[in-house]
């Protein structure tokens, strides 16, 4: 895994999954460029959908061992943990 492609959070979050299998880590994925044919199949094979439309940009909730996949391939820019989202004022 290349933790250097991760944010502070999801580097966190994947040292407590305790089911590496289990989809529960909702991230933004970041690409160098609009994924080519071949890195459009590996992203849906992983559960991204909407690669089609020929963004960069993607959210998907994966597995930690997705995310470590993700990780390692070199058109990979970054990878951020989504944050949930509360309203002003609530804690």
């Amino acid at each position: 895994m290349n933790y250097s492609k991760l944010d502070a959070a999801l580097a966190k979050a994947m040292q407590e999954v305790q089911d590496p299998e289990e989809r529960n880590l909702a991230v933004f994925i970041d690409l160098r460029s609009a994924p080519d044919t071949a890195e459009a199949a590996f992203l849906e094979r992983l559960g991204v959908s909407g690669v089609a439309s020929r963004r960069q940009l993607f959210t998907a909730t994966l597995s930690a061992s997705a995310v470590a996949e993700l990780s390692d391939q070199p058109w990979v820019r970054y990878l951020r943990l989504s944050q949930k989202l509360r309203l002003v004022g609530e804690k």
